[in-house]
């Protein structure tokens, strides 16, 4: 903003200091734990009322669920210009009410991480979560340690950080101000400040150019096991093919893929997007054995920076953090971004179009277990509450509708429009700063494309009605089969026989319903209640995250007349564990499959062709 020289001089002369009143000056030190506890301080704005309500988040954007964040803050202190203590009530976890607000001029207090919190209260998505480890590491999700004042959102934050002697601090936010000792962010109001998630532990990062974007890569890896470099070598090749799917230009200077490993068993993890990072909470892991989740992660996330960066509704742009209202379209948000992570590395050869047409079984196979006699609308309103349990869902049958979407978009525009085309139409008509009303979007989307998809929303997204499968995958030369019996090698096991069960101080898989066994797992001779501690003399991981990747290893391993082995404990009539091994030749059994995909053998000229624009890059 431009301003005359005399004003300048004014504003030098005494114009700073209302400059700063304007708007929040946080401080977090870093360098001083106290009870897996950080202190938080606050310069406040002006505040004219005689009353305010100082706010932590109930909820942030990206989770459709209740973190309720203010339960992690202790020792709350509402100060004078003079250090008196002003009068606080504390109606609610989330919620302070500050008596003589008008004499406020800081706030304090101390705050404990989410990571391994005791305190009562829902459970926090990690990658939505904040973490306290001294000298090692910190993340800073915002809505985990900053506030803001009723009627006071929009207004500028300015963060500083006291770090830890050779630390340093991803982000995706530009920093202000870096020396040795403390980091410096300003922020135009809170929603940029939660937007903008932080990293602090010793560097490990590495960078990408693609496109005009610059992409950093962080890492913290408790064990070394994954560096950053490697991470950007594993993904680099998806970020180019996803500039080519997004038409060469992205819409972001500074990207920032922040990842933090675990070493302690985890039953949940993730990622969350950010309008310019992403954060990723994972199982520690080498690089080989988690590339290709790696890469579907990184790839869904980043695909964020369209919607809802540049494509939202009003409920995501004016977010209420105390008060969240939802919106109907995370078919959108989430479901086209996780069918654009799907199709654009098929189209870009990263995977194989039989591979891209199991990914689409593995969703409809799951989509089956929500419901789908409701409008997904409907249900993505009710995503808080009613419907909390049929969230997932919408990287299943979301991704589902993304495809249908392009599949019929491909055909009444003879290939040259589709999904992508979509979006990109949209993100013109809106952009980061206009956001759409939900009720409206359909029409819009039909007055961009055709009367038919207009039909098809109202229909399959804002009905009722299941998606029609058969119709939709015969336009593309690929046979749907609702059930067939399959030849295939199997480890003996259905999800019938897999129980949870204890031994030596973990949750271990164990056996069940031994009765109904498939004849590759009568074969073994199982018993009700054996724990599974090795197959094929490999250790068997505990109930957790490796444990899929440790199943499906299993799974590939297996050779036609090979012999296949578990290691059990197994109780004695003493009520004590026995080690059992237990050996069979490997033989096909019949299996019956649901919603297989074959590529037909003698597709239609049309059928071929329009499966062509499908999977293939346009021209």
């Amino acid at each position: 903003m431009k301003k005359t020289c005399i004003l300048s001089i004014a504003l030098l002369l005494y114009g700073f200091t209302l400059f700063a009143n304007d708007g929040y000056n946080y401080t977090l030190d870093l360098t001083e734990v106290k009870d897996d506890k950080v202190y938080v301080e606050l310069v406040t704005p002006d505040i004219k009322d005689k009353e305010i309500t100082f706010y932590l988040p109930k909820m942030i954007p990206g989770t459709y669920a209740i973190e309720d964040y203010g339960r992690m803050v202790s020792a709350f202190k509402a100060l004078d210009k003079k250090g008196r203590e002003l009068e606080v009530e504390h109606p609610d976890d989330n919620s302070w009410v500050i008596k003589k607000a008008n004499k406020l001029t800081k706030i304090t207090y101390w705050i404990e991480d989410t990571y391994d919190t005791q305190l009562e209260g829902p459970d926090i998505f990690q990658p939505a979560g904040t973490n306290i480890e001294a000298g090692k590491n910190f993340i800073i999700n915002s809505g985990g340690y900053f506030g803001y004042f009723e009627g006071k959102k929009d207004v500028p934050f300015e963060l500083n950080v006291i770090k830890p002697t050779g630390f340093y601090g991803a982000t995706g936010l530009v920093p202000a101000k870096i020396d040795n000792k403390k980091d410096e962010f300003k922020v135009a109001g809170y929603d940029e400040l939660v937007d903008s998630p932080i990293m602090y532990s010793k560097p490990d990062t590495a960078f990408v150019k693609v496109g005009n974007t610059d992409v950093l890569v962080a890492s913290y890896s408790p064990n070394q096991k994954v560096t950053a470099k490697e991470i950007a070598a594993s993904i680099e090749e998806v970020l180019m093919a996803q500039q080519k799917y997004l038409g060469g230009t992205l819409p972001v200077d500074k990207y920032a893929f922040i990842f933090y490993f675990t070493d302690q068993p985890v039953m949940s993890y993730g990622a969350l997007e950010h309008s310019y990072s992403s954060f990723y909470y994972m199982p520690e892991m080498t690089i080989s054995q988690m590339a290709q989740q790696l890469r579907d992660f990184a790839a869904h996330e980043f695909f964020h920076i369209v919607t809802p960066l540049t494509i939202h509704s009003h409920e995501i742009a004016e977010f209420d953090f105390n008060d969240p209202e939802m919106s109907q379209h995370l078919w959108m948000y989430e479901g086209v971004t996780e069918y654009f992570a799907g199709n654009m590395q098929v189209k870009y050869g990263l995977i194989t179009p039989e591979e891209y047409l199991q990914v689409l079984r593995e969703k409809m196979i799951t989509a089956t277990q929500f419901i789908d006699t409701v409008a997904f609308t409907t249900i993505s309103k009710g995503t808080l509450d009613q419907y909390e349990d049929q969230y997932y869902n919408v990287y299943q049958k979301g991704a589902l509708i993304g495809m249908a979407l392009d599949i019929q978009l491909r055909e009444l525009s003879n290939g040259e429009y589709g999904v992508q085309n979509l979006l990109a139409d949209l993100s013109k008509r809106y952009g980061k700063d206009k956001a759409f009303d939900d009720d409206e979007l359909f029409g819009v989307i039909t007055e961009l494309t055709y009367p038919e998809i207009g039909e098809f929303l109202n229909t399959y997204v804002g009905g009722s009605t299941p998606l029609p499968y058969e119709e939709l995958f015969n336009k593309v030369g690929v046979t749907f089969t609702p059930e067939k019996m399959v030849e295939s090698l199997s480890l003996g096991l259905q999800q019938s026989n897999i129980a949870v069960a204890p031994y030596d101080g973990k949750q271990y898989l164990a056996i069940q319903n031994a009765e109904y066994l498939n004849p590759q797992g009568d074969s073994l001779g199982f018993e009700n209640g054996d724990i599974v501690i090795a197959i094929n003399g490999v250790d068997a991981p505990p109930l957790g995250p490796e444990l899929g990747n440790f199943i499906g290893q299993a799974q590939e391993s297996l050779e036609l007349d090979g012999t296949l082995s578990y290691t059990v404990m197994r109780e004695n009539e003493a009520g004590e564990f026995e080690k059992k091994v237990l050996a069979a030749k490997i033989f096909p059994i019949q299996q019956a499959q649901i919603y297989v995909l074959e590529f037909d053998e003698n597709p239609t000229d049309e059928q071929l062709q329009l499966q062509k624009y499908w999977l293939e890059p346009q021209k």
